[in-house]
């Protein structure tokens, strides 16, 4: 490396410094400008003044001993190779490489337009070329014109003329003649497109008014398919009976099922109440053909709203027992009796609820029961109390008994319709049939429906004196909410779950005593 404190060496003769040396150039020998010469001299460039280099820096960054260029020889003596770059491709090469030397030049032309009027063999100037201040780029600068041409005047908004009438427009001759014949064509195939639309319009609506239609054949036959509510109602009807109370002036209706090949029909206590104890009442019953025969009280359930009587009637039609048990929410039925008296009406619908417990309301009568029912939708009227709940099958599956509705009096259904469950009307109606009454489990207590916003049920209001509660060690106050493994959530429950028991039962009773739960065993008694 070479120091850089030594003079320079080989300076250029336009003044210039060698590529890669430092060195000073001193001012050249001043030019004796003659009086004629008006051009000022001209000065070289100032020296230039470099500090020394630190030995430090120049040993750090300096080139190693014995290395005179930019890169250092092998190691193993032998000289350096320059390697060659391989050629770029002809698409690239063609693209950005220098263009061939034969190649005309886009370039202006060397003499700067100034060959006083020499014609040039080169294309690109035109006649007159020399003379274009715009190619001259030592043309003075002048004020010319704008480079827009200069904008027109506006014409001027033309008013609305005069119309032209009818007589103008046709024979005025202000209107061409071809204009006219072309609208005239246009009205005209609007005219017919407009007739054409119109005529299939009519053509269309005549076929709802034509004297003579077709109308769509029928055949004799029907499919009624076994299960059908036809197929069902045909097989039952004939074993449903409409009840007449008469008392005095008074009278009602019903209805009831043929249960036994003797004549004895099951129906419901409120509808043959009224005639129970009353001298000259009179009950008639009325079978689905017309025939109508006298009907005389076996025997009475008012705790349970059933009641049992026998017509004198040979060969009748007896109703299937089907389950109570078997029945889901959802299970299609049909109710069947005489609703305001119009024998033989049948609806259908389904099971809405089962286990719903019930209190009757035995107006008029000694009706005061409670019952487990069958919820439907099925419209049960006043009329329809004691007629068969059938299921999908045609069995026989409750009695209907109650509705519920809306208002004070007498109500139509709302689609909320109860029914005695057949397994429990069944051991009632062969209980009177036989002895012509029946007796019930009874646990000795009066209880009310109460709730804590969590837990529901019976709370004991008072328990009888020798009763089967006052034996089982249950106080007043208690709140039962479980009997026999069955949930009780008020007075009604209480009610139906004890009466599912026969008595002499012994039943499990949870309970809860002054927020302590408590299991007691009691012993049913009979009412």
């Amino acid at each position: 490396m070479s120091d850089p404190n030594s003079p320079a060496e080989g300076s250029a003769a336009d003044g210039t410094e060698g590529a890669g040396e430092d060195h000073t150039v001193e001012l050249s020998t001043p030019v004796e400008l003659s009086k004629s010469d008006a051009t000022p001299p001209r000065l070289g460039p100032r020296p230039l003044e470099r500090p020394e280099v630190d030995p430090e820096t120049a040993a750090v960054f300096g080139r190693p001993g014995g290395v005179e260029g930019g890169f250092a020889a092998q190691r193993n003596g032998t000289p350096q190779r320059t390697t060659l770059v391989a050629p770029p491709p002809a698409a690239l090469a063609s693209a950005f490489g220098r263009p061939d030397a034969a190649t005309p030049s886009l370039q202006r032309p060397g003499d700067n337009g100034s060959s006083n009027g020499a014609a040039h063999p080169d294309p690109f100037w035109t006649e007159g070329a020399e003379r274009d201040p715009w190619r001259d780029p030592e043309s003075p600068v002048a004020l010319g014109p704008p480079a827009v041409a200069g904008s027109t005047p506006a014409e001027p908004v033309r008013g609305e003329g005069a119309r032209l009438s009818l007589r103008e427009l046709l024979f005025g001759r202000r209107v061409e003649p071809r204009a006219l014949a072309v609208l005239a064509a246009v009205a005209l195939l609007v005219g017919a497109a407009g007739g054409l639309v119109g005529r299939y319009t009519a053509e269309g609506a005549a076929g709802l008014t034509d004297p003579d239609p077709m109308i769509s054949q029928t055949v004799p036959a029907r499919e009624r398919p076994p299960g059908s509510v036809a197929d069902i109602a045909a097989r039952t009807v004939p074993a449903v009976v409409s009840f007449e109370v008469r008392v005095g002036d008074e009278g009602g209706t019903g209805s009831g099922v043929m249960i036994d090949p003797s004549g004895y029909v099951l129906t419901n206590n409120h509808v043959v109440a009224p005639a129970a104890e009353v001298t000259g009442a009179q009950i008639e019953a009325i079978f689905h053909d017309g025939t109508r025969a006298a009907a005389q009280i076996v025997g009475r359930d008012p705790k349970t709203d059933l009641a049992v009587v026998k017509v004198e009637v040979a060969n009748p039609v007896v109703a299937t027992f089907g389950s109570s048990a078997g029945l889901v929410v959802g299970d299609g039925v049909i109710a069947i009796g005489s609703p305001l008296g119009l024998v033989g009406t049948v609806t259908e619908g389904i099971v809405s609820a089962l286990d719903r417990p019930v209190r009757l309301d035995g107006s008029g009568t000694d009706t005061n029961a409670v019952i487990d029912a069958i919820q439907t939708d099925a419209a049960i009227n006043p009329g329809n109390s004691g007629g068969p709940l059938v299921d999908s099958t045609g069995a026989v599956v409750g009695i209907n008994t109650a509705i519920r509705s809306i208002g004070m009096g007498e109500g139509g259904s709302i689609g909320l319709g109860f029914a005695i469950p057949i397994d429990d009307a069944r051991g009632i109606a062969e209980e009177l049939i036989r002895t012509g009454a029946v007796t019930h489990a009874e646990i000795g207590i009066n209880a009310r429906s109460v709730s804590d916003g969590t837990t529901d049920g019976a709370q004991v209001q008072n328990v009888q004196q020798g009763g089967a509660a006052e034996a089982a060690g249950i106080l007043e106050g208690d709140v039962i909410v479980r009997l026999g493994g069955r949930p009780i959530a008020g007075a009604d429950e209480l009610v139906v779950a004890v009466r599912e028991r026969n008595p002499g039962d012994t039943v499990d009773v949870e309970l809860v005593r002054e927020g302590r739960p408590l299991t007691v065993s009691v012993v049913l008694a009979s009412d």
